[in-house]
C-alpha cells in the first residue's frame, strides 16, 4: 500500500494536515517546513504517486489539494485493529478491577488472635 509508505513520514503527514485546510500552491506548502523545496516536491511527488494529493497547475503554479479517499481506505483497515485493541484493553480493565474489587484473602481471614503467651 503505498498510501502507509507515504503516510509513514511526518512530513508528509503535516503535509496532508496543511492541505487539510484548502488548496495551496507549492510555493505554500514549502514556506511552512523548515527543509529544502527538491525535498518538498519529492514529498509532494510521493504523495501525489500514492494518490494522496492532486496536483493541478494554474498558470505556472503547481496547485495541490487534499485527495481523501486513499485515506478512507487506510481507515478502513486500521479499523479491524482498533475494534481488537479496544476490545482486548476493555478486557483488561475489567479484569484489573475484578483483582481490585475481590477482598484478598488476609482481609477475608477471620481467625482469632493468638493468645499471648509469657
Amino acid at each position: 500500500m503505498a498510501s502507509f509508505q507515504a503516510i509513514a513520514d511526518p512530513t508528509r503527514r503535516a503535509m496532508l494536515d496543511l492541505l487539510r485546510e484548502g488548496r495551496k500552491p507549492a510555493g505554500a506548502i514549502a514556506e511552512a517546513f523548515p527543509v529544502s523545496r527538491p525535498a518538498i516536491s519529492k514529498h509532494l511527488r510521493l504523495l501525489r504517486h500514492a494518490h494522496l494529493v492532486r496536483e493541478t497547475r494554474e498558470g505556472r503554479n503547481r496547485i495541490y489539494e487534499l485527495n481523501p479517499e486513499p485515506l478512507r481506505a487506510v481507515e478502513s483497515w486500521l479499523e479491524k485493529y482498533r475494534v481488537f485493541w479496544t476490545q482486548s484493553l476493555d478486557n483488561l480493565k475489567a479484569m484489573v478491577e475484578m483483582e481490585f474489587a475481590a477482598p484478598s484473602p488476609a482481609a477475608t481471614s477471620h481467625r482469632s488472635p493468638r493468645p499471648r503467651t509469657r
